[in-house]
């Protein structure tokens, strides 16, 4: 168990939270403070830890004042000192005899080093400030005088981002970073101390923490147990618009922009058709859904979104065809969606579009009469997001209550040799080829979700069901009263997670469904599969599902 020394100029709030967390099982040992009237005292003893005080007598010099607190603390057992609102300097004499000493500064350091961090970003108009958590240095000569340029300067262990808000006052942003930003940050450190995950350089004046550079790779440093997740994840962003509101009118929001994404987004698009009304909370949350589906084919792509969910999705020799075939999956959802295409946008692709209502377009370019086209509709979003190639980050997230999740994307690329047939009946190369798209397209299907496909297009999408069964009923719908000029007769269906009983399969044959690509790995695979050669279908399995919960 990690114990602590609690240095405390007065009321020791981050101490007593460190206490109260007990972050990685650590406990403080004592408190330690220079004014016998603070209040950390008091609490101190509600929660049965040890208190001492060193007052800090007339005519005492800084050394021999940290020597009276060194003999006091050699009464205690600990592992680490941690300061917290302790107004005083200190010295080599003190931190030579110590284990490693922490301290928190109310700034992003090296901002704003000095006593009023809070007002110094108010008076400077910075977006975001915050707290950080650092070793402790000497910051004095050999005559025991502060050198200020080496204040608070030591090896910086963790940051937390706090926002400046319009209107804060210097009272307002100080609660933000004391309460909130400080009570985040420096339990995360005691934490990571507990844990023996922190390394200390002094001399190269770096701390590491396990996992800070794992990338996943074998034998990296986090790599085998952690996935590469960094042990750290900071973040922060500016705000680029405020929106009209949120998922409903009630709702206030706001876009946040990541400036150092190198990655095409409609975060940072440019919207061409001057005049029109600014996009929404939906329509960006819809617009990236559409924009990461077509990222996924190096053949010209175009997708139609509703919902995050895709109503249709093609690849075809031209963009044109493919939208053509993506738009005829469900012209009647389209109402009102999101068209992303891969390539530059032409005239003919430009008509088709604005032969419906739309509310947003997504294209790496246009072409001059395609935007003239497009623009004529006053309030059809016209975004061009720049060239495609590549994908910069790594990780997606999800703020949750109290946290947030984070996980690599489902950057997943099947071919048709990773394929396995398990059924009698095996899949013809045409069925193989649709099966490949079927399954790349479906990563974008909120599960539980079932995709029917024939060559490179959608013929009927099942989204979002509590029951597989029901999504191959909604796919099945959908193929029959909803598609233009296609039909499930011969298709090929995708379930993004395994069959659990054969009645999805049966479902799948009154539809007309010949072909099944699936993950396989349920307890009744056998009993699946024993089905699929009974109805005259082919199967094969994936070995990893594709679950889209967001």
């Amino acid at each position: 168990m990690t114990r602590l020394a609690g240095l405390a100029g007065n009321r020791g709030r981050n101490l007593l939270n460190v206490a109260d967390r007990a972050p990685g099982s650590a406990e403080l040992a004592v408190v330690l403070t220079n004014d016998p009237d603070a209040p950390v005292l008091e609490a101190a003893a509600e929660r049965g830890i040890p208190s001492e005080v060193v007052p800090l007598e007339d005519g005492m010099g800084r050394r021999d004042h940290e020597r009276s607190v060194n003999a006091v603390l050699e009464g205690y057992d600990y592992d680490l000192v941690c300061l917290d609102g302790y107004m005083r300097i200190l010295s080599d004499t003190f931190l030579e005899a110590q284990p490693t000493t922490l301290n928190v500064h109310p700034s992003l350091l090296p901002a704003f080093p000095g006593t009023d961090a809070w007002g110094d970003a108010l008076e400077t108009g910075v977006a975001v400030t915050g707290c950080t958590v650092h070793v402790v240095t000497d910051a004095t000569d050999d005559d025991g005088e502060v050198v200020e340029s080496e204040v608070d300067m030591g090896p910086i262990v963790t940051q937390e981002p706090v926002p400046v808000y319009e209107g804060d006052t210097r009272e307002a942003l100080k609660d933000r970073v004391l309460y909130e930003g400080e009570f985040r940050a420096y339990p995360r450190v005691v934490k990571w101390f507990a844990e023996g995950a922190v390394d200390v350089d002094l001399e190269r004046g770096e701390v590491t923490v396990d996992g800070d550079e794992a990338d996943g790779a074998d034998g990296a440093d986090g790599a085998d147990e952690d996935g590469g997740l960094p042990a750290r994840r900071l973040t922060s962003s500016d705000r680029l618009d405020t929106l009209r509101y949120g998922e409903n009118p009630h709702q206030d929001a706001a876009i946040y922009a990541d400036y150092t994404c190198e990655e095409a987004s409609v975060v940072h698009a440019e919207q061409l058709n001057e005049g029109a009304k600014a996009l929404s909370y939906n329509n960006y949350n819809d617009a990236d859904g559409a924009l990461n589906l077509i990222k996924e084919f190096d053949e010209p792509a175009a997708a139609v979104i509703k919902h995050t969910n895709p109503a249709g999705c093609a690849t075809a020799d031209t963009v044109a065809e493919a939208y053509d075939r993506a738009l005829a999956t469900d012209p009647m959802s389209a109402f009102g969606g999101i068209v992303a295409l891969n390539r530059e946008c032409d005239a003919d692709t430009a008509a088709a579009i604005t032969d419906s209502f739309k509310e947003v377009v997504v294209a790496p370019g246009y072409a001059e009469d395609a935007l003239e086209i497009l623009c004529e509709k006053k309030n059809l979003r016209v975004l061009d997001v720049g060239d495609l190639d590549g994908t910069s980050e790594r990780f997606t997230e999800k703020p949750l209550v109290g946290g947030r999740l984070v996980q690599e994307r489902d950057d997943q690329q099947l071919s048709t040799t990773d394929l396995e047939v398990v059924t009698d009946c095996e899949p013809t190369d045409e069925q193989l080829q649709t099966m490949v798209f079927a399954w790349q397209t479906l990563k974008h299907v909120k599960s539980n979700g079932i995709l029917f496909a024939k060559g490179t297009e959608t013929v009927g999408v099942g989204m979002g069901q509590v029951s597989r069964v029901d999504a191959v009923r909604l796919a099945a719908m959908k193929a029959e009263e909803h598609a233009e000029g296609k039909s499930a007769e011969g298709a090929v269906m995708a379930s993004d997670a395994f069959f659990p009983f054969p009645d999805g399969l049966e479902e799948a044959a009154k539809a007309g469904i010949e072909a099944v690509i699936q993950p396989g790995g349920s307890v009744n695979d056998e009993d699946v599969i024993e089905a699929a050669n009974e109805l005259g279908m082919s199967m094969v399995f994936t070995g990893q599902r594709s679950f889209r919960h967001d």
